[in-house]
Order: structure tokens, then sequence, then C-alpha cells
């Protein structure tokens, strides 16, 4: 568990401590900027909540939203808002009664003037220790220029660090022009963005635009709004998450096939099965992850291609009964549904299982969904880039599964990841004697040597069998073989 110095003002959010390497510094002006629905009330709500928990004094003031609002919206999220003083700030020419209104005309430096003293007298009556100004915007609209919108920000940061206050500004961006002026004023500026894809819900991202004297974690880091609050998803960094373990060699469920891998598949390495679709690669996959079990360990698989009944099932009629290594904890399985999840959120869904429930063999079934769940997302590569190197690391040993595009002939393969991948295993349809049978071949294997023959195979109750090498044939790899040799060493089919 992480521990943070008491100089700093914990945000309260799943997450974004992490990303700002401990919260937020006491005493200083932060700044909090996003579009209108982008979360920026319930991130401040949740940074206001955390300092009530610890005792805090702690202040609303919202130019923007009524208190009742404030309290419906809190009470969506299971939240009462206890220790929590709000103030709603309202403008000032509504407090007159009507004659006045008719006779007394405010100008905006009056307004400008009346709002700045209202926010002073707020805080002085709550003496808070942690403030959240919303929004800023309207102060831009009575300032009407960027100077006097300057100066005002400027006053408002001195009044505050002098009282030794954490402040967190909302800003909705609704002003017509840029205005970078909070920008340089505060000591430190978060950006909250939300895309709207052509398919499936919106996607929320935040990235730390500037943090002085203070190394944070850079780049974009995905984030979701749900009932409980906001839950951030720090940008993975494989680097940050070296461990010591012993790289010995893990062995599947069937001898043949570890001959042909050399001895089996080193602990802490990733493996990629390709092949057409029904050649088996998930079945393939769940042999290591049967033995990883009758090993003593856990294991996880994501499936994103298909239904999870239908997947027990036929592993049932393999004799793999998932179901059962599901129900006493040995195996988690979690189905993945398309287009409803972004990188860092799959990302951090697997570092869970890894770091609390101390998965050693992950599945990801498979690579064609990761990529079909996440159409529109950039660097899927480098995503999973990461994810592998921090597997790796972990000592956890990885089974990537990737259908290519075809049956037969020249194959597209729609997501390249076998430059990443320490052993690849590469599985065929070739014809024969009348019948549609299956081979494989080790391609390649970083961590040693392996047998470099091309064998035919089957997969069924009794596990996994192979055949001899196909020396008969050519272009079994092409999908497209012609016979050459002899009568063919084929496998016959199992007696009853």
């Amino acid at each position: 568990m992480e521990t943070y110095s008491t100089k700093q003002a914990l945000a309260g959010v799943d997450g974004l401590d992490d990303i700002l390497s401990g919260g937020l510094t006491r005493g200083r002006v932060f700044l909090l900027e996003g579009s209108p629905g982008t979360g920026k009330t319930t991130i401040a709500t949740q940074f206001l909540i955390e300092g009530a928990r610890r005792g805090e004094r702690c202040l609303y003031i919202t130019l923007s939203e009524t208190e009742e609002e404030m309290r419906e919206s809190a009470a969506s999220h299971g939240w009462t808002l206890e220790g929590v003083d709000l103030f709603e700030l309202v403008p000032p020419e509504s407090l007159l009664d009507e004659q006045q209104q008719q006779s007394l005309l405010y100008s905006s430096d009056l307004e400008l003037g009346e709002t700045t003293r209202r926010i002073f007298d707020a805080f002085e009556r709550v003496r808070p220790d942690r403030v959240v100004l919303d929004s800023l915007s309207e102060i831009r609209l009575l300032a009407q220029s960027s100077l006097r919108y300057r100066r005002q920000i400027l006053a408002l940061k001195h009044f505050f660090s002098k009282q030794n206050a954490t402040v967190l500004m909302l800003d909705d961006l609704t002003a017509e022009v840029a205005d970078k002026t909070v920008h340089s004023v505060a000591h430190g500026v978060i950006r909250l963005e939300e895309l709207s894809l052509d398919y499936g819900p919106e996607r929320r991202r935040m990235r730390v635009i500037k943090y002085r004297g203070r190394h944070f974690r850079g780049g974009f880091h995905d984030f979701v709004i749900e009932r409980g609050g906001v839950r951030v998803f720090p940008r993975l960094v494989s680097a940050e998450h070296k461990t010591d373990f012993q790289r010995d060699v893990l062995k599947s469920e069937s001898t043949e096939l570890d001959a042909l891998l050399g001895g089996g598949i080193e602990r802490g390495s990733s493996v990629l099965v390709l092949g057409p679709a029904g050649t088996g690669k998930s079945l393939l996959a769940l042999t290591f992850v049967t033995a990883a079990v009758a090993r003593g360990e856990k294991a996880a698989i994501f499936v994103f291609d298909e239904e999870m009944g239908l997947l027990f099932n036929r592993a049932l009629g393999l004799g793999i009964d998932m179901r059962a290594m599901a129900d006493s904890g040995d195996l988690i399985v979690e189905q993945v549904d398309a287009a409803e999840l972004s990188p860092g959120e799959f990302s951090q869904r697997v570092r869970n299982c890894v770091e609390r429930h101390g998965v050693r063999t992950v599945v990801i079934d498979s690579l064609n969904g990761y990529q079909s769940a996440m159409p529109e997302e950039n660097a899927l590569v480098l995503h999973m880039h990461e994810l592998l190197q921090y597997l790796n690391r972990q000592g956890a040993t990885t089974f990537l599964t990737v259908a290519q595009h075809g049956l037969v002939g020249d194959m597209k393969t729609p997501v390249d990841v076998t430059y990443l991948a320490d052993t690849v295993i590469l599985l065929r349809y070739f014809e024969a004697l009348g019948r549609v049978r299956r081979a494989m071949s080790i391609i390649k294997k970083r961590t040693g040597s392996h047998e470099d023959t091309i064998r035919e195979f089957r997969i069924g109750s009794y596990g996994i069998r192979l055949g001899e090498p196909l020396i008969g044939f050519q272009g079994v790899l092409r999908g497209v073989p012609h016979f050459v040799g002899g009568a063919p060493a084929l496998l016959e089919d199992e007696e009853a």
C-alpha cells in the first residue's frame, strides 16, 4: 500500500494520486479544466469528501450550480456531503428587490467586486483547508477583459495562499477565445476530455499539463465516471514494475506439444497463437491454463469474442472443466464487452488479476476482439507492448490469440504483434485424403531451441495429439499444400 507525505492533499480519486505522485501540494492553487460533462464537479466533490473524511474543513463555492443540484448530484453517487460547506454564490443583481433593480444598474466592476468580496467572506467564515471554486467562466464573464480577469485570479491566488488553503478552481472552457491566464498562475493544471466515438459509449481521458516542482505521470490516462465517483486508470509504464522471479520452464498437458516447443514455455514470456478461425487457438491456450491450475497456480482468461457459457461448454467437451476451476478461485474468467472498454481500463483489469489475485498465467482471446472493441483508439499496439512487458516482468506467462483473415491461401494478420511475442505458434488447415486437417508449427522462440517441423494435430477429450512431421507435403503453411512424397503419415481417428 502506497504512503504519501502529509504535505500532500490526497485527491480521493482512485488512480489520480498515483498520476500526481502523491496528490495536490497543500497551500497551492490548481486548475481543473474540461468541457461540460467531463467530470470536473465529480472530481472536485471527491476531493472535498476526502478532506472531510480526514477531519479537514472543506468549502465548495458554486457560481454555476444551485445547492439543491449539488446535493442531488452527490446523492446519485451515494454521498451525503457531510462535513462539506456548500456556498451558493448568487449573482449580486438577484439579491436586489424589484424596485432596486429598476433604479440601480450594476456595472461589471461592481458585480466583480461584490462577487470577490462574498468569496472572501465565505472563506473567512469557514476557514477551510480545502476549497473548490466552481467555476471560473462566471468570473471571466464579469471581468470582461483578459487584464482584469488575470488581476482577479492573482488576487484570489494571493488571498488563498496566505491562508494555506489547497484550492481547486474549475473551468468549463466555454469562453469563445482560449484564455491561458490561469495556466500561468496555477501551480498545476489538469485537463479532462470526452471523446464521442462512432459506436459505443463516450470515452473520457485526462492529462496533467503542468505541475510545478513535481514529477508526474505524463500522457493521457483513461477514466470513467460511475456510481461512487471517478476512477482513473494511470497509463501503464512497464519499466516501473520489474520484479525478480525464477525463469523455470512450464509444461503443458501434452508431452508431444512440449517436445515441439523444445521442452515447454519459459515463465515470464509471451506466446502468440496465430491461425484462421476454428483451428483451435483458444483450446490450445486452455491446455496451458489447465496445466497452470494443476501446478497450484492461478490463471485468468479475458474473453473478447465468445460468449462465456459457450466457451465453458466447448472446453467441457474436451475434458476441461472451466466452471469448476472458476468456482474454486483458481481461474478468473472475464467477459469483455465490445465497445465498452478503454485500453487503460483493460490494462488495469489485467493488473488487478496479477497484483491482487496472484495470477501467473494470462490468456487474451483474442487480439482481434481487443482491436475491434476499441476501433477508434490510437496506438493500440503500444498499449499491448506495455502490457506484455509488464506481465513478463511480473513473471506472468501470457497467451495471445490472433485470428487471421481467410481459411486457406495467403492470409492477412489484422494485428501484427509477432515482433512482441517471445514464442509464435502457427496453426493451419490443409487438405489430405479428402479431409480438412490441421497443422501446427513453432515459427519463433526467443527463449531457447524448438522443433522446426510441421506436424498435424488434433484436439479432443484426450487433449492434444500431434502426428509425425509432414515431410510428404509442401506449402502447408501457405494453406495450399501439395503432396510430393510417399504415403503420408497422418493421424487416425480415435477408437471408441
